[in-house]
């Protein structure tokens, strides 16, 4: 018997996922709550399988009570059922511990299918939210290799620069500093705005903290 709790600050959705797995007798809802508070309270008591939570409910989103159950009920399974299915919140309740991230218009077979891999201890994400997932760690590589081209392309003296001018250096003190012409500072400047396709001194100091050139400390 798989033991599920259902929270969602709406009753007419907790009714909606009962209504669906009502006529499979390996799966009983122990309880059932419209906020987080409520939950961690009753899991002192209750012993559920699997959670299925929402995360926008009031006093705590269901991301912070997803990371209180995994920190304090570890063998609990937590599959998130959300209109959010953006990348924020899908890969914030990975983080937390989630187990499953499910859209809230999903089918029947589908989060039965969810509930049957969390319940054995595996993790399931429908085909949107994988496709979210996918598209977003493509864009992130992407970028990373643009970023990787970018830093090669940088010769030692135009570092140099980048990391003085972000120092608050001006010019005249740069020229000054690495024995060289302010004509020839201003045209290395020139140089790696045009490589990095920035626009200002404020771009650069940017792009030195983003790539580690200076440090924040």
């Amino acid at each position: 018997m798989i033991k599920i709790i259902l929270v969602d600050d709406h009753s007419l959705f907790r009714d909606g996922i009962k209504s669906l797995i009502h006529n499979y007798k390996n799966i009983r809802v122990i309880g059932e709550f419209d906020c987080g508070v409520k939950l961690i309270e009753a899991l002192k008591t209750l012993e559920p399988d699997i959670v299925i939570m929402d995360i926008s409910m009031p006093e705590m989103s269901g991301i912070e009570v997803t990371k209180i159950i995994n920190e304090e009920f570890p063998t609990i399974g937590v599959i998130i059922l959300s209109m959010h299915n953006t990348e924020d919140f899908i890969y914030n309740s990975i983080k937390a511990g989630a187990m499953g991230y499910l859209p809230k218009d999903i089918r029947r077979e589908e989060l039965l299918e969810a509930i049957d891999h969390v319940y054995n201890g595996e993790k399931y994400f429908s085909k949107e939210i994988n496709n979210t997932m996918m598209t977003s760690f493509i864009n992130k590589a992407k970028l990373e290799n643009e970023d990787a081209d970018l830093d090669k392309s940088l010769t030692k003296r135009e570092e140099e620069i980048i990391k003085l001018v972000s120092n608050g250096l001006i010019n005249k003190e740069i020229a000054e500093m690495l024995n060289i012409s302010i004509r020839t500072v201003d045209c290395h400047k020139s140089n790696i705005m045009q490589k990095l396709k920035l626009k200002s001194n404020v771009d650069m100091v940017k792009f030195a903290i983003k790539h580690n050139i200076i440090s924040l400390e």
